[in-house]
C-alpha cells in the first residue's frame, strides 16, 4: 500500500506582498495537504516582535538604550524611576487588528472557493514573555511582563470573538523561552525551567478549548542563525512532554526544529521519548530550501527511526527569504510531502 503523504504546517511569516497573496499561493501548491493557513505576518509584522519596538516607543512609562546582545541589536527599555507597576498600561499591540482584517480577506475568499473549506485560519502570536524579553531589561520585566500579558489577552479574546471558533487556530511561537532554558538569554526568575513550562501551560489554556491551538517551538532565526544550535531534541521533548500533560484543554499540535546539519540519530533520538495525546500532530521542521529534496530526505530517514507519524514544516517561518523564492519553497513542501 501507498504510504499516505504527509500533512504540511506552515509555521507562520510568509514574505509575499500581503495576506491575499499568501492565502492564494499557500492554497494553490498544498490546500490539500494543510490544515491551517497564516496570513504571512506581512508587512509591518514581518521580522517576528520586532514591529513591538513602536508600542515600547510610545509609551511614557519607559527608558530606552540600544543594546547588543551579540545575536541581534536593538532597543531596550526600563522603567522610568518613580513609575509603579500598576500604572503601565499598554495601548493596542495591533494584533488583533491584524488578524480581524486578514480573516475578512480570508472569509471572502473561502466564499469565493479560492480557499479550500476545509482550512481553518492560523493566527500566529508570541507569547508575552517573548516581546518582554526582547525589549525589556532584566531588572524591569517582572514589573511589565503581567501588564503585557494583560493586553495580549485582551487582543486574544478580540480575535476569539470575531473568527468563528470552528475556522480559527491559534499558534503560541515559543523561542525566546529557549534562549532562557540554554543560557543565552539572561533570566530574570530564579528557577527559569520552572518558570517557563508555568507560563507556556498558562498561555495555552487561556485559549479556548473549542479554537484549535498548538506550539511552535524554536531556536531562533536571525540572520539565519540559532541563537545556540541545540545539541539534540531533549529540551524540546521536554517542553512537549509538559505541556501535553499540563495543558488542561485538547492540544491540536506542535513544531519542533530540524537543523540542516543534523541528520544524525543523535539529535532526533530524544524523541523516542515524546508521549502525545491521540489528537496532538507533531510537524518537525526539516525542510530547508537550501539542501532542498535530498537534504529533507535524509531528516526523515533519522526521524522515522525515533517517532510515529509526524508532519512536515520548514524550522522557522518564511519571513525572512527573499520572496521570489517562497513558490519554489513551498513546491518543495509539497515534493517532500510525497517522500515514502
Amino acid at each position: 500500500m501507498k504510504p499516505e503523504p504527509y500533512a504540511v504546517h506552515l509555521v507562520g511569516s510568509v514574505p509575499l506582498a500581503d495576506a491575499g497573496a499568501v492565502f492564494r499561493m499557500a492554497s494553490q501548491k498544498l490546500g490539500d495537504r494543510l490544515k491551517r493557513l497564516p496570513d504571512g505576518e506581512t508587512g509591518a509584522r514581518s521580522r517576528w516582535v520586532h514591529w513591538q519596538l513602536g508600542v515600547f516607543e510610545r509609551m511614557e512609562s519607559f527608558e530606552s538604550e540600544v543594546v547588543d546582545t551579540g545575536y541581534i541589536r536593538r532597543a531596550q527599555f526600563r522603567l522610568k524611576p518613580g513609575v509603579r507597576p500598576e500604572n503601565i498600561s499598554f495601548p493596542e499591540l495591533g494584533y488583533a487588528k491584524a488578524a480581524l482584517a486578514s480573516y475578512a480577506e480570508f472569509d471572502r475568499m473561502r466564499r469565493r472557493g479560492e480557499i479550500p473549506a476545509h482550512l481553518k485560519f492560523l493566527v500566529c502570536l508570541p507569547t508575552p514573555l517573548a516581546p518582554v524579553t526582547s525589549f525589556v531589561f532584566p531588572e524591569s520585566r517582572a514589573a511589565v511582563e503581567p501588564r503585557y500579558q494583560e493586553r495580549l489577552f485582551a487582543e486574544l479574546d478580540e480575535i476569539v470573538a470575531a473568527v468563528p471558533s470552528e475556522r480559527l487556530a491559534i499558534q503560541w511561537d515559543t523561542a525566546y523561552e529557549f534562549a532562557l532554558l540554554e543560557g543565552v538569554t539572561p533570566a530574570s526568575f530564579a528557577d527559569p525551567q520552572a518558570e517557563i513550562l508555568e507560563r507556556l501551560v498558562r498561555v495555552g489554556n487561556r485559549v479556548p478549548a473549542e479554537v484549535e491551538l498548538g506550539y511552535h517551538l524554536c531556536y531562533g532565526d536571525s540572520g539565519h542563525r540559532h541563537f545556540k544550535d541545540p545539541d539534540d531534541t531533549a529540551k524540546l521533548a521536554l517542553v512537549a512532554n509538559h505541556l501535553v500533560r499540563n495543558v488542561s484543554r485538547p492540544l491540536n499540535w506542535i513544531h519542533l526544529p530540524v537543523p540542516r546539519a543534523r541528520s544524525d540519530e543523535a539529535y532526533f533520538r530524544p524523541l523516542s521519548s515524546l508521549t502525545l495525546r491521540p489528537e496532538t500532530e507533531l510537524y518537525l521542521g526539516l525542510i530547508h530550501f537550501t539542501d532542498g529534496l535530498e537534504g529533507a530526505r535524509q531528516r526523515l530517514s533519522a526521524a522515522c527511526n525515533h517517532v510515529g507519524r509526524f508532519g512536515i514544516a520548514t524550522e522557522c517561518g518564511l519571513g525572512r527569504r527573499p520572496p521570489d523564492t517562497i513558490s519554489a519553497l513551498l513546491d518543495l513542501h509539497a515534493q517532500v510531502a510525497v517522500l515514502a
